[in-house]
C-alpha cells in the first residue's frame, strides 16, 4: 500500500512502516496523521507524532481492535472486549484516562473536531476531550446513538427526544427547537448544524445550528415532508442536503448570499 503527499510527516510518506501495512482493512486519519486497521486486529499508524502519528506509547494495548474513530488531531480504537484505547493530542481526546472506568463494553464511537463520544451497549454515552469540542467528559443514559458537527454532539435517547451538547453556535445548544423534538428516528451532522427526522408523518425535519450550514431550513419547510433519509454535504460555497423521500429524491440548498438576511 502506497501513500504519497508533500509533506512527510503529515502521511505522505509510509516508508517507515510500508512493510507493516499488509491486511490493511480500514485507514483514518487526524489533519497530519493516518492510522491503518490490519486484518489481524493489530493498528499501524504514521505522520505527525503529535497528531496521532505516533502510537508506541499506546501500541502494546492495540490488539484485536475493531473499529477506528478519529478527530483531526487523536485517534480512538475500540478493542474486542468493548474497551477503548486512545493516543495523539492529550486535550483534543488522545487521553481519555479520566474516563477509562466508564469505557467498557462500547459499540460505537464519535468524533468532533477535538472531542470524542462512546455509546456503550447499555445506552450509557461518555464524552472527553477538549471541553469546546464537545468534551466535557459528561455521561449520558438511555442514548440511542449519536452524531457529531465540527465542535458539538446530538444524542437521540431511547423515548426519541434529544440531547446536545458542545459549541452552542454549531449545534450544542437545541433549546430552540427542543419542544419539537419528539420522536426522533434519525440525526445528521453537517460542519455546523443539525437536522433531525421525526417519525412522524407530515412536515417531519427539525434544524438547529449556523444557518449558513443547514441550521435554518424555513424557507424550504413545506417541502420537508415525510422525508426518510437526510445527508449532509458541502459543496464549494453551499451548504446541500439530500432528502430522500419515498418515490423521489430532491436536492435541497440554500445559497449563502440567501442566508445573510437569516444572519
Amino acid at each position: 500500500m502506497d501513500f504519497w503527499g508533500v509533506h512527510a510527516r503529515c502521511g505522505g510518506d509510509s516508508r517507515e512502516v510500508r512493510e507493516l501495512l499488509k491486511g490493511v482493512q480500514k485507514i483514518q486519519s487526524t489533519r497530519k496523521a493516518f492510522a491503518a486497521l490490519l486484518a489481524d486486529g493489530t493498528v499501524v499508524s504514521w505522520g505527525d507524532q503529535f497528531l496521532g502519528g505516533d502510537s508506541s506509547k499506546v501500541q502494546t494495548m492495540l490488539q484485536q481492535v475493531q473499529d477506528i474513530q478519529s478527530s483531526s488531531c487523536s485517534f480512538a480504537a475500540i478493542l474486542a472486549n468493548g474497551s477503548v484505547v486512545t493516543w495523539g493530542r492529550r486535550n483534543g481526546g488522545g487521553d481519555s484516562s479520566r474516563v477509562n472506568g466508564l469505557l467498557q463494553k462500547v459499540q460505537q464511537i464519535q468524533s468532533t473536531s477535538m472531542a470524542f463520544t462512546a455509546v456503550r451497549c447499555d445506552g450509557l454515552a461518555v464524552a472527553w476531550g477538549h471541553p469546546w469540542f464537545g468534551g466535557e467528559c459528561i455521561s449520558l443514559e438511555g442514548v440511542r446513538e449519536v452524531a457529531a458537527s465540527h465542535s458539538s454532539f446530538a444524542a437521540i435517547l431511547k423515548q426519541g427526544s434529544v440531547v446536545t451538547w458542545g459549541e452552542p453556535q454549531r449545534g450544542g445548544d437545541s433549546s430552540a427547537v427542543a419542544q419539537e423534538l419528539k420522536g426522533v428516528s434519525q440525526i445528521q451532522a453537517s460542519e455546523g448544524a443539525f437536522a433531525a427526522i421525526l417519525s412522524e408523518r407530515g412536515i417531519n425535519v427539525v434544524t438547529w445550528g449556523l444557518p449558513e450550514d443547514g441550521g435554518y431550513s424555513g424557507s424550504v419547510r413545506d417541502q420537508l415532508q415525510n422525508v426518510q433519509q437526510i445527508q449532509a454535504m458541502e459543496c464549494c460555497e453551499v451548504e446541500c442536503c439530500v432528502a430522500r423521500y419515498s418515490a423521489k429524491l430532491t436536492l435541497l440548498t440554500l445559497p449563502k448570499k440567501e442566508l445573510e438576511r437569516w444572519k
